[in-house]
């Protein structure tokens, strides 16, 4: 992955816990919108406390669910082929064997990667991915690794 440029994520001027060469801090720094797939309008449900948050941290968060039309004021999208803008991260809050056809469509829209949450794990698609020049992380919730990297404890 080329060194990406930290002055375009929208909270570059946080303190930074980064390292240097971490593929999860530069993704997050050069990355600026997020598409949620499974997020939910329900306030209890994770995907939308990490997609509320995400907000929060000046990312443009879009939601992906066919059962939703708004989500954190937001329209939702059926399909990741439905979103009229580039998408940088495809975050996704789908069980694991949903993962394939939600990589197939990541890599059809020009996505940067696909970050998979804690429990969703697909080796054979984040092979796919990678080998289609898409980033991947794989088993860890956003939130938290931003926070980790972003944010003052």
């Amino acid at each position: 992955m080329s060194k990406l440029s930290e002055d375009s994520h929208p909270g570059a001027s946080y303190p930074s816990a980064a390292v240097a060469g971490d593929p999860a801090s530069e993704i997050l720094k050069a990355s600026s919108t997020i598409a949620v797939v499974g997020l939910s309008g329900r306030g209890y449900r994770p995907s939308f406390g990490v997609a509320a948050y995400l907000q929060s941290a000046g990312y443009r968060v879009i939601p992906v669910n066919p059962n939703e039309t708004e989500v954190l004021g937001e329209k939702s999208y059926a399909r990741l082929e439905d979103i009229p803008e580039h998408v940088d991260i495809v975050d996704v809050f789908r069980r694991s064997e949903f993962v394939p056809e939600i990589v197939e469509s990541a890599i059809r829209i020009g996505a940067r990667g696909v970050w998979m949450q804690e429990g969703v794990i697909n080796a054979q698609a984040a092979e796919r991915a990678r080998s289609s020049g898409l980033f991947v992380i794989m088993n860890a919730c956003i939130l938290k690794e931003h926070i980790k990297r972003f944010r003052l404890h």
